[in-house]
Parts: C-alpha cells; structure tokens; sequence
C-alpha cells in the first residue's frame, strides 16, 4: 500500500533536456569576482574591497582585455559572473562593475552577473547556465562544481601560495594573460 504524502509533494529527478544527434554544447564561461575580477585586499571577506572606498579596489591585472577577447571569441556572448556575497557585497560589487565600466570594456551582459549566499550554490547556477568553463580563486569552491568540464584555479588576484598538489579536474592559472592562451586556444 502506497503512503501519501500531506504538504510538498518531492520535485520530480531532474531530468537533462533532449539533445539530438550532433548536438554539441557550445562553450560557456562563468567567473568569479573576489580575487579573480577585483584584486583581494585579504582573505578576512570573500570580496575585500577597501574598506570605506570600495570603488578604488583594483581590478586584476588584464582581466578587462581579456574577458573583452573571450567574450568577442570563443565564448560569444556566453560569459557569466557568478559571485558568492551578501547584500552589502553584491551592492559592492555592482557599483564597482558600473564605476569600472565593466560592461562597456567586456563585452559580459549586465544580465549575465549572478549572486549567490554561500559558495556551494555556485554549482546549481553553473548548471542551469550550462556552464563549460569555471574561473575562481577557492579550490572549495571548484570542487562543488562537478558538471563543469573545465575547473581553472586563479591566483593571480591573491597573494597566496598555490597548493602544492591540484586535483586532476582544476588547472591552476596565475594571470588573465594565460587563462586567454589557455581558453582561446583550445588548450584546456
């Protein structure tokens, strides 16, 4: 005899959406903001802008030329922020976008800039976007996300060491100028 359930009904498993013969996923790329796009001023919050002046929080090195060509090039269109950060963070990180100009000198859509409250809800967004390509600065955070193929670990916006032995799934990156070659390239 089947039990009923009262209240919520379970949601159905998910299921992927059919894909036909010869259907191939094009390339997506999702990207963090702490550490990756903005420099880390330290590790005391996720995105350490400085202090009372958050605006004047530097960007990484090459991060505007480079997110310009792979959103032009192989990622057309298909470049996602997708940031860890509470409310007073994620208002940070939007006037910091619009002060920089960020979405003039990218390409990135301003509807293409995602927030979440903890770090494993990188790993549902990622998948509802289809997300090919990860760039973050945390190997935790990269960990979470077992449907991207292709897990980059930044350290170029950090001033801390790489760990001495990576999973085989991350590949470690220390500056935009790289991960360009290596995306634009193929080579992943």
């Amino acid at each position: 005899m089947a039990r009923q359930h009262r209240g919520r009904r379970p949601a159905p498993p998910a299921r992927a959406p059919y894909r036909g013969p010869g259907w191939q996923q094009q390339p997506a790329l999702g990207v963090d903001v702490g550490g990756v796009i903005v420099a880390l001023a330290g590790r005391e919050e996720d995105t350490s802008f400085f202090g009372t002046r958050p605006l004047e929080t530097p960007a990484t090195e090459g991060v505007f030329e480079a997110l310009a060509a792979l959103t032009e090039g192989p990622f057309a269109g298909r470049v996602h922020l997708v940031s860890k950060a509470g409310p007073k963070v994620e208002a940070n990180t939007r006037a910091w976008l619009q002060h920089h100009d960020f979405f003039g000198r990218t390409g990135v859509g301003v509807s293409n800039v995602h927030f979440v409250r903890e770090r494993r809800d990188k790993a549902p967004v990622c998948e509802r976007l289809g997300l090919t390509h990860f760039v973050d600065d945390r190997l935790d955070v990269l960990a979470y996300l077992a449907t991207v193929d292709h897990r980059f670990l930044f350290t170029g916006g950090t001033d801390e060491p790489v760990a001495d032995h990576l999973p085989d799934w991350a590949t470690a990156v220390d500056s935009w100028a790289a991960l360009t070659e290596l995306l634009a390239g193929g080579d992943d």
